[in-house]
């Protein structure tokens, strides 16, 4: 089935995020829609699959206009969508989540989970998926349940199948794996949308390439393209991709955490007796999936985990027990994983997010009043070192984008006088050309001596960060091996297999 996007605009209020696109998908064609977060893909793509109306434009199927008033309409015109955050029931087996929304009923109204069943295994047998149709998908492994949701297309036979973001959430070897499942479903005629910003799976699997920057199509590419090519379509400028540091020069200062554990509102376990060192000077990268402890290990560093068995000291005081406040003086400086949640108050100005975890005294406070001058002076010197794009230092951080509201939370951090360095997924949601500038002051930082420890899900920025790399499985330690160790046994760590002693998972 032809796929063809003319013209397609959508606008929040004042914001275009989608300028005009013009897009087409030929039968059996992988078509990498190529951007960075915020660049208007997803939103594309939820207009085609009946999320949102477009306020100008087409949508094509066979030369057939559409006009799909919800998702419904869409799936029954051939269209099927695998998100990036799954669209599944997590108590329902594989056969109920598949029938959810059309489903089968025999005589009497009652449902027929049979023909469901039947529908599974012929479609995993098709394609290899090996899924049992009476597994219970909270109980499956994370490639496993994006298969289900393929299968959820396909049973619906799809013949559009639109891919948003979906190596996010899985290992390097599941990521390999969902590549084969999609040239196969190009060798049957499907036409596939594949939304991504990771250059390396881009140049893997596509067959055209289409980037968009700030809601516009900037242009097209092959995948025979280099990264840096890609790299500055997408940002608009020549983007260095390759991390330079110096081996490390370690100092006395370090973090050394022995048998902690982290026990979550319901008595779980999710960080299970875990010993590390950092020392000063080296950046240790946390490898891992996203939901295996890596999280509530850094925010028991802070103070912000509750339940915390265990030591972890840093320069020899103990951090464990200790208020947020308390460590925060100690010299951690920490960039939390969801930037609005936790590390910004969007409402606030730039100025006033640079002091907010130094609003307890001086400089910044005396005699509880703020002192305005020190901090237009400090936040002006700031807003310069970091390259913060914005009107001024008086600009609301949630009017900035992505990148630049995360250099606002680096400005902040790295602006105190560090004992540690703790960054948790620090370019999440960032365009390539931050990622360059955020690299740099993170391998400054540790040039400066300083422990560092770097939580990250892409694999690219472990390897190129990581003097050291840690990866966690299930609240565990899988082993702690080089930062040059290959990607494929990093993505077996990842997945639970322990490496041998020569760094090879065994």
């Amino acid at each position: 089935m032809k796929l063809e996007l003319r013209g397609i605009t959508k606008r929040f209020g004042s914001l275009v995020a989608n300028d005009h696109i013009d897009l087409v998908v030929e039968p059996g064609e992988i078509h990498c829609l190529l951007g960075e977060n915020g660049a208007g893909k997803s939103t594309l793509m939820n207009v085609l699959y009946g999320l949102y109306q477009a306020d100008d434009g087409v949508i094509l199927l066979d030369e057939k206009v559409q006009n799909f008033q919800g998702p419904g309409d869409a799936m029954r015109a051939g269209i099927g969508m695998v998100h990036q955050h799954f669209m599944l029931v997590p108590v329902f087996t594989v056969a109920e989540n598949v029938m959810l929304g059309h489903e089968a009923t025999k005589l009497g109204g009652i449902l027929d989970l049979e023909a469901a069943r039947a529908r599974v295994r012929e479609i995993s047998a098709r394609f290899g998926f090996d899924v049992d149709p009476d597994a219970v998908v909270e109980d499956l492994p994370v490639g496993v349940q994006q298969r289900v949701e393929i299968i959820k297309a396909l049973s619906r036979d799809a013949r559009v199948l639109v891919f948003d973001e979906p190596t996010a959430v899985l290992t390097p070897q599941e990521t390999d794996e969902l590549m084969v499942i999609m040239r196969q479903l190009k060798e049957t005629g499907a036409s596939i949308v594949f939304i991504t910003h990771k250059l390396r799976e881009v140049r893997e699997v596509a067959d055209r390439i289409t980037v968009i920057r700030l809601g516009k199509v900037v242009g097209e590419a092959s995948p025979t393209a280099s990264n840096a090519e890609l790299a500055s379509m997408m940002v608009g400028r020549a983007v260095e991709l390759t991390v330079h540091k110096n081996a490390p020069q370690l100092t006395d200062r370090s973090l050394v955490v022995e048998g902690l554990s982290v026990i979550d509102v319901i008595g779980q376990i999710v960080v299970n007796d875990v010993s590390f060192a950092v020392r000063g000077g080296e950046v240790l990268a946390i490898a891992g999936v996203q939901g295996n402890g890596q999280t509530e290990l850094t925010e028991a560093l802070l103070g912000l985990q509750v339940q915390v068995r265990g030591s972890a000291t840093l320069n020899g005081e103990q951090l464990v027990g200790r208020s947020v406040r308390r460590i925060l003086d100690e010299g951690v400086g920490f960039v939390p994983e969801d930037r609005n949640e936790d590390g910004l108050v969007g409402a606030f100005t730039i100025a006033e997010n640079l002091m907010l975890d130094r609003a307890n005294g001086a400089p910044f406070v005396k005699a509880g009043n703020v002192q305005r001058r020190y901090l237009e002076e400090f936040a002006k010197e700031k807003f310069a070192e970091f390259d913060v794009r914005a009107p001024g230092i008086d600009t609301p951080v949630q009017s900035l984008s992505g990148g630049n509201q995360q250099k606002v939370v680096l400005a902040r951090e790295l602006s105190r006088d560090l004992a540690l360095f703790v960054a948790a997924q620090p370019t999440r949601g960032v365009d390539v050309g931050s990622i360059e500038f955020i690299h740099k002051r993170i391998v400054a930082t540790r040039d400066a001596g300083i422990p560092v420890v770097v939580v990250s899900t892409e694999l690219d920025e472990v390897t190129a960060l990581a003097d050291r790399i840690m990866v966690m499985y299930r609240g565990r330690i899988v082993g702690i091996v080089p930062g040059d160790t290959p990607r494929d046994v990093l993505g077996l760590m990842m997945a639970g297999v322990t490496p041998d002693s020569e760094g090879a998972a065994a």
